[in-house]
């Protein structure tokens, strides 16, 4: 029987390969194709279309794992998360589906067969659910499971009726329940969907008809089968587990928390650390597919994540951030499935450790002053902690609300919600009042609130006069410009606000008449279809920026060589998106972008490095597609005509029922809402500056044209010319002599670490005389290296060992202000309990640092050289009290 979760995961998947399911790979968290979803936060969401019957595959039956997510809307269990033991933000469905193939009784037979006699689970523990008057669901349970009527239990529509939307395809669902015979409700009819005794673990939804308008519920022409089963829930099951956070899916990065920490995982340490655990495998996965930690959309919601566990990780380590230092246990669990987060391990710990660090100067002082603020306000059971405190609190430190009543859960009080909400509509009725000046701290959700969505006019226009709505200051709109000094919103405007990828527009705005001003506007963005335009005023002024006012006109000029440059990206990245999918395949979809005035990038689906006479290929697609000077044609119609005209929509945009068509010669039509050339002319040289994997399935190339492109030719020719300068070479042979010092000074490097191995185990040879003796007749070897790697160390060690035969040897150093220890003890003395780790720790504290490993071996990082002496006195009183001497 399977038995690790690793194992577990691959007898499902193998079970329906031999049943003729193709095994597809997970879809990115990010939905690729589906605007309508945050994340992926099913196993079907890569199937939509073909449930809707708008897609189809080449497959008729499918199984994998799926990463998911479920952090917003619906599927949100956030504050659950952490204090009970099943519920997560990051999960894998296992699933297995069937398009218009086997329906019901393959379904049902399968699950059975799987769970009993693969997985070994007793039948007598399991229990099914079917919907009300699904007769045929019950038929087959019975007869598979051999099962009495009373474990086949049905309900509504609640529980037992799948829907994909109001309308659309749907079905009845059949799930399995596994009774884990305690921790419940102790009702004698106690059942499943009463309580926690029976858990849900396996989820089969029969795809079988279509929902009208009126409700009223057709067969569908072809019948599916979806279903869904939580990875985390089996393994539990399956190990014998009461939690999941104690199953091999946790469990090592629970034991990781405990090394950096120096606290064990019981009593009150349990919630902090499942919460760390949790967010920490959402973080890895969403960082590896792409998402970056931001104020806007998903890289919110990471935000959020990241802040949640760097407060509930500070009740544990309050010295230094350590999150980041768990992703390598993160890896250890995910990086097999899910190869893209083992190849991101390093942009993964850079990025935590990135958020760690910017969250701690804001929320230090958030903390203490919380504690301060329930201490001196009474809070507790009979009294709840006030709304204005909680709002202070987020709006002087940036300490998100939900923490706030986390924090007070935890002391048995309650937040006053209410009052929270009364203090913000405070605020924002302040700031309407003062809309009309830059008074500093005006928010600007309250600036936003009552004004009109701005007309954009920039199409057709770079240069008008237009009105003021409304003005605020730069703080509260996420990170602002350098140099910001207020923000400007316009009735209408011709700048174009950052979106769709494109670069917001630049420019000035000027104010005419007996006293004129003039301001720069460095940055354009949308709020909720308004566009806050970043300003501040040209000049050595700084208060010039009160010359500004609701209701003046302005007159508003685009910077015109800033919108062309974007244009030609912008237009670009059409081209190109084009000439993948004519190289590369009709597979190749839009999965991000980025277009400024100086460069562009895009981000598409495919599963392999693009070569480079492919990529060369690609490029002179674009450049044949400029030299023919195509014209550039747009169009405004519904987004179900042009959807059905053939347009492809792009990656992560939500699209009103009206929307922009832009087509190029008929072979490139894409709905997008930004700028563009007239001709494909106007673009100039388009240049490919580089090629590279941003995700598993998602590569990214960057690009450049116009005047830019020839810059960039030009840097490189320069570039080129110096380094042949340099090695005395023609250009032509630069990448010849370059590839032969490369080998050069590959074997300089092997000639060098060989004379240092050997030099290390010299000096191992001297050092062993020095060697000693403990009771039991082993041998205690503590010793400083100086400058010594810490791969020299372990040399070292290692060599000594064997030289003294039963030892514990323990060897320091410090090079260029870090400090590395390493332990090995000979298996002699593993075999009678003595711990090599136990050691390291031990001796870690006296330079400020720690560490890991295994019995055998053990090594350790500090930042404190001055105690390196201290550190080999530990290890030796250490060695001694535990082996004698």
């Amino acid at each position: 029987m399977p038995k690790t979760a690793a194992e577990i995961r691959k007898t499902f998947l193998d079970f329906f390969k031999d049943r003729g399911h193709a095994i597809v790979p997970s879809a990115p968290v990010v939905p690729a194709e589906d605007p309508t979803l945050l994340f992926t936060n099913a196993g079907m969401n890569q199937f939509k279309d073909v449930f809707l019957g708008k897609g189809a595959r080449p497959y008729t039956r499918a199984a994998d794992t799926q990463k998911c997510i479920r952090v917003s809307g619906k599927h949100n269990d956030l504050d659950a998360v952490g204090h009970d033991t099943y519920h997560h933000t990051f999960f894998e469905m296992l699933g297995n589906w069937s398009f218009g193939d086997y329906f019901k009784e393959d379904a049902i037979a399968w699950a059975h067969e799987l769970l009993v006699k693969v997985y070994g689970l007793p039948s007598e523990r399991l229990w099914y659910t079917v919907y009300k008057n699904d007769d045929e669901a019950a038929a087959i349970w019975r007869k598979v499971a051999g099962v009495p009527e009373s474990r086949v239990q049905r309900f509504g529509e609640k529980d037992n009726f799948w829907e994909m939307g109001e309308t659309g395809p749907c079905g009845p669902c059949t799930e399995i329940h596994f009774d884990k015979g305690s921790g419940g409700c102790g009702k004698p009819d106690c059942g499943p969907n009463c309580c926690s005794r029976f858990m849900e673990i396996w989820n089969l939804v029969f795809i079988q008809f279509d929902r009208s308008k009126d409700g009223t519920l057709s067969p569908l022409p072809a019948k599916h089968v979806d279903t869904g089963m939580g990875l985390e829930r089996l393994v539990a099951v399956l190990q014998g587990k009461n939690s999941n956070y104690d199953t091999d899916l946790f469990t090592p990065i629970l034991r990781a928390c405990e090394q950096a920490t120096g606290k064990r995982y019981e009593g009150a340490n349990e919630i902090p650390m499942r919460v760390v655990a949790d967010h920490l495998r959402a973080l890895s996965s969403a960082i590896a597919d792409g998402i970056v930690p931001s104020n806007e959309g998903r890289g919110y919601v990471l935000r959020r994540l990241a802040r949640r566990a760097a407060v509930y990780g500070r009740r544990l380590k309050n010295d230094e951030p350590f999150l980041h230092r768990l992703v390598p246990s993160v890896v250890e669990i995910l990086g097999g499935p899910f190869p893209e987060i083992a190849k991101m391990q390093g942009a993964l710990t850079q990025t935590i450790r990135r958020e760690e660090e910017q969250f701690d100067r804001t929320v230090d002082r958030g903390l203490e002053i919380f504690e301060e603020m329930f201490c001196s306000s009474g809070a507790g059971a009979e009294k709840a902690f006030a709304g204005d405190l909680a709002f202070k609190l987020y709006d002087t430190f940036g300490f998100p609300v939900d923490l706030t009543a986390a924090l007070c859960r935890e002391r048995g009080a309650q937040l006053d919600e209410p009052g929270f909400e009364r203090a913000m509509e405070r605020q924002k009725e302040q700031s309407r009042r003062a809309a009309g000046g830059t008074e500093a701290g005006v928010g600007a959700a309250a600036v936003v609130a009552d004004l009109p969505p701005t007309r954009f006019t920039g199409y057709t226009k770079i240069e008008q006069t237009c009105r003021v709505a409304g003005i605020a200051g730069p703080k509260g709109f996420g990170k602002p410009p350098k140099g910001s000094q207020a923000v400007v919103f316009l009735e209408e405007s011709p700048f174009y606000a950052e979106g769709g990828g494109q670069a917001g527009d630049g420019g000035v705005l000027e104010i005419a008449g007996p006293t004129p001003a003039r301001f720069e506007v460095l940055d354009v963005r949308k709020m909720d279809h308004r566009f806050a335009h970043f300003v501040r005023a040209a000049g050595e002024d700084p208060k010039a920026i009160a010359a500004l006012s609701k209701g003046q006109d302005v007159r508003a000029r685009v910077d015109a060589p800033r919108r062309a440059a974007s244009a030609m990206n912008h237009t670009a990245t059409h081209l190109l998106h084009h000439a993948l999918r004519t190289r590369l395949g009709a597979h190749v979809q839009q999965a991000g972008s980025f277009v400024g005035p100086e460069r562009l990038r895009f981000d598409f689906n495919h599963f392999e490095q693009v070569p480079r006479d492919a990529l060369e290929k690609i490029e002179d697609i674009v450049n044949e597609m400029v030299l023919a000077d195509i014209p550039v044609e747009t169009r405004e119609t519904t987004l179900k005509d042009a959807l059905d005209s053939g347009a492809l929509a792009f990656f992560g945009e939500k699209y009103g029922e009206q929307v922009r068509v832009v087509s190029i010669g008929g072979f490139s039509v894409e709905l997008c809402g930004g700028t563009h050339v007239a001709r494909t002319g106007e673009i100039g040289l388009f240049k490919v500056v580089s090629e590279s994997a941003v995700s598993a399935g998602v590569r990214r190339i960057e690009a450049v044209s116009g005047v830019v492109s020839l810059q960039t030719i030009r840097a490189w020719e320069r570039a080129l010319s110096d380094i042949a300068q340099r090695v005395s070479t023609p250009k032509e042979q630069v990448a010849e002599r370059v590839a032969q010092i490369l080998e050069e000074m590959r074997d300089l490097k092997k000639a060098m670490e060989k004379a240092r191995s050997q030099e290390m185990a010299a000096s191992a040879g001297d050092l062993a005389a020095s060697a000693e003796p403990l009771g039991t007749g082993a041998k205690f070897l503590g010793a400083i290296l100086p400058s010594a790697s810490a791969d020299d160390l372990r040399t070292a060690a290692d060599a000594l060992t064997k030289s003294l035969g039963s030892s514990v040897v323990f060897l320091g150093s410090e090079k260029d202000g870090k400090v590395s220890l390493v332990c090995i003890a000979t298996s002699d003395l593993v075999k009678t309990g003595f711990d090599a780790v136990a050691l390291i720790r031990v001796a870690a504290k006296e330079v400020q640092g720690g560490g890991g490993g295994r019995p055998e071996m053990a090594q350790a990082g500090g930042k404190n050289p001055a105690g390196l002496a201290q550190a080999v006195e530990a290890a030796r009183a250490f060695a001694k009290t535990k082996i004698g001497g």
